[in-house]
């Protein structure tokens, strides 16, 4: 060949190799395309020598799809092998064509997801509840001591009962014998405070409500049945525990028991399911109390009389101080009015509700309990009192004060004694002068600025009966 024809051909080698190369330079240059969520800069678009790839992503309940390349080496084959059945948060699918992967939403493994998410909403649900309930039962527990502790300190002595069975109320301890028979057993001529306590409760446990027969500032008063006998049972409330704690506490006074001072059976708190009810048993008295009985019925003089004269003899028995080693301390009952004596069957009348009363210590010249210048009702209140000018520190003030509320107690009665068939109509005292609920300024300016006293009628003048009681009233009352 000669010099010319080899210089042709290698002309022809060369056009046809510069012609391939022309072909096949785009697949070298520009490799495999794929759609990418964050190249903003390159219209989302990625360019590798490997694979495109799309993958779903479960974090807190919340799904991420992403779309990116993954270069040929090192890692696309192990990389592109993710399962769904081995990981339940992350899952990958691997392609080699261009823009093979946008759309794609690799499905993470149903049940692994419900389950992650299960468990986690789980565990998260008991870290709330414990995060929760753990201070609130430690505040709980706290109470339950503080409270118990405090039952402990303030229920009167021997209240702490067992559950043994000489208590359960189905298993009666007392026999046939009557409240009556059994206060006669345990008091007569022994100076006793009342019947036992294990007595008590089992009374109190027996005890049948029937009826609500009043309401006041501690709670209600129910006529009970125990045994086919009536009581009296008084309800106070839980707040009202300091009161209830005291009044049991006075009526166990030893020898305070008297015809003419409300008969106490028994004393003791009962879980109803929901709160603590504390109860006061006491006697029973149908006719009711004294305001209630004149409101609706009027006295002759002989029932007057008998009034009178049964409620100066139960207030002079609390007043006064027996002494001997079963002895009486004097008591004041500071709350003395109409509505807090009872009538009886036969006329005459007792002395109830005893929660605010005070015992004198003879020995140290004190009463029992820190004491409010002012307590009781307003309307019943003693000048001193409203003025607090009382002198707490000598007992007969005290005294006094009872004395006068009886004062104002016999005039009450005495409105409605009939004589001739003439009588007043029933009021409570100082009512022209007063509205029905006054406050303390105007008891004040009522009793103690204008020194007003309840009017006697004149038509008192002229029997003699109701001239004494006028009299004495007004030795009470000034």
């Amino acid at each position: 060949m000669t010099r010319k024809g080899f210089a042709l051909l290698l002309s022809g080698y060369g056009y046809c190799l510069a012609l391939l190369c022309l072909i096949h330079a785009p697949l070298l240059v520009q490799g495999l395309r794929c759609h990418c969520d964050i190249c903003g800069e390159t219209n989302n678009t990625c360019e590798t020598d490997g694979y495109c790839f799309a993958s779903t992503t479960l974090d807190k309940d919340v799904i991420t799809y992403a779309y990116r390349c993954v270069g040929k080496k090192p890692e696309p084959m192990i990389f592109c092998m993710t399962s769904n059945s081995i990981n339940t948060t992350f899952v990958i699918e691997c392609c080699k064509e261009d823009y093979c992967n946008r759309g794609v939403k690799p499905q993470l493994h149903p049940r692994n997801k419900e389950a992650s998410a299960g468990g986690r909403a789980t565990w998260e649900t008991w870290q709330m509840a414990l995060t929760i309930a753990l201070p609130i039962c430690a505040i709980c527990v706290a109470v339950m001591i503080v409270y118990n502790i405090h039952m402990t300190r303030r229920r009167p002595a021997g209240r702490h009962f067992s559950d043994d069975s000489l208590e359960a109320p189905d298993r009666p301890i007392l026999g046939g014998v009557t409240i009556r028979d059994m206060l006669e057993m345990t008091t007569s001529g022994s100076g006793s405070v009342g019947l036992p306590l294990l007595v008590q409760r089992s009374i109190a446990r027996q005890i049948q409500l029937v009826e609500t027969i009043g309401k006041g500032r501690f709670g209600e008063v129910w006529r009970g049945r125990w045994r086919g006998e009536n009581v009296a049972v008084k309800i106070f409330s839980s707040r009202e525990e300091r009161s209830w704690f005291r009044e049991a506490e006075i009526y166990q006074t030893v020898m305070l028991r008297h015809d003419n001072i409300l008969g106490f059976i028994a004393a003791d708190n009962k879980d109803n399911g929901t709160w603590t009810q504390l109860w006061l048993i006491t006697d029973y008295h149908e006719k009711g109390s004294l305001f209630d009985y004149l409101n609706r019925s009027t006295v002759d003089t002989n029932g007057m009389i008998r009034m009178a004269l049964s409620i100066a003899t139960g207030l002079a028995h609390l007043h006064m101080e027996i002494v001997g080693t079963q002895g009486k301390p004097a008591i004041a009952h500071r709350d003395l009015k109409s509505k807090n004596i009872l009538v009886k069957t036969n006329g005459t009348c007792a002395i109830g509700d005893l929660g605010l009363a005070v015992r004198h210590d003879v020995i140290t010249d004190t009463v029992d309990i820190q004491l409010n210048n002012r307590v009781g009702t307003k309307r019943y209140m003693a000048p001193e009192v409203l003025e607090e000018m009382i002198n707490m520190n000598h007992f007969d003030s005290f005294k006094r004060a009872d004395v006068y509320a009886l004062g104002l107690i016999l005039w009450e009665i005495a409105r409605r004694c009939n004589v001739g068939g003439i009588h007043d109509d029933y009021q409570l005292p100082f009512y022209d002068l007063v509205p029905s609920d006054p406050t303390i300024e105007e008891m004040r300016k009522v009793v103690c600025a204008d020194r007003q006293r309840p009017s006697i009628p004149n038509r008192w003048m002229s029997i003699d009966v109701s001239l004494t009681m006028a009299k004495h009233r007004r030795k009470y009352l000034f």
